[in-house]
């Protein structure tokens, strides 16, 4: 796995160009959604300013994570090598074959798992209509995208960072033990990142409802940071995208 600093580039293009790929994920989720959820709802603005604003509002947060991870993952080891290929003028598919097979059989593991275990969903998330339909297209773009961005690329780098820095003082490369303990800190938290939409669905979160929503997506974000640490950041977004294709295509097979 190459790592950032075996190579000479403009830093500043690979932030730009990382930030413009998160911001498909978020223009996706925001004007197939939120329009949704407003519903009717009388606006003090037009709905197009509001949607502006979300976007916005939201690409602050990932120019801000990923400008972290592009300064930061060169130190620790961790790397978007196709990314990386792309504002180095080398050569995308050689940097996307070591990823692109683990990655394909992660989204097809991840995806049957996510429709398996969606049969033992708690019965008040099983049974509740939904409030928003989220298009296939927009859980491809923002949870393949930008999730991995945001939780891998930013968080769990940044976990990592502080534990080599803090921990091991900088010396050598970092500890496998704070690795792994990144990857399920990122994990528990791109769980917990699920509850607020658990909550619109439902209207209350139980305590079976919170384990069943955060659990699942823990061992999800698990196997999505195992990816990133091991082959790269493009592993992690190919089998996250590619688990909600499978997922959404076998549902409709079997329904």
């Amino acid at each position: 796995m190459t790592t950032i600093d075996t190579i000479r580039f403009p830093r500043i293009k690979l932030g730009l160009l990382l930030f413009l790929a998160g911001m498909l994920g978020v223009v996706a989720l925001t004007v197939t959604v939120l329009p949704q959820v407003l519903g009717d709802a009388s606006l003090p603005l037009p709905l197009w300013l509001v949607l502006a604003a979300s976007i916005a509002q939201s690409g602050l947060l990932v120019a801000l994570v990923v400008w972290l991870g592009v300064l930061l993952a060169p130190k620790v080891g961790l790397s978007a090598p196709a990314f990386e290929a792309v504002v180095t003028r080398q050569s995308v598919a050689a940097a996307l074959r070591p990823q692109l097979f683990l990655g394909l059989l992660g989204g097809l593991l991840g995806g049957f798992g996510l429709f398996v275990i969606g049969g033992y969903a708690p019965a008040e998330l099983a049974d509740v209509e939904q409030p928003f339909t989220l298009p296939l297209v927009a859980r491809v773009l923002y949870g393949g995208i930008t999730e991995e961005l945001l939780l891998r690329w930013g968080l769990m780098t940044v976990l990592v960072w502080m534990a080599w820095r803090l921990l091991q003082r900088r010396k050598g490369t970092p500890q496998i033990v704070y690795i792994w303990l990144a990857i399920v800190v990122s994990a528990l938290l791109f769980g917990a990142g699920h509850l607020p939409a658990a909550a619109a669905q439902v209207g209350a979160l139980t305590a079976d409802l919170v384990a069943f929503v955060v659990g699942a997506n823990t061992v999800f974000g698990i196997l999505f940071g195992y990816l990133f640490w091991r082959y790269g950041l493009e592993a992690a977004i190919i089998a996250h995208a590619f688990g909600h294709v499978v997922s959404h295509v076998v549902s409709i097979v079997v329904a």
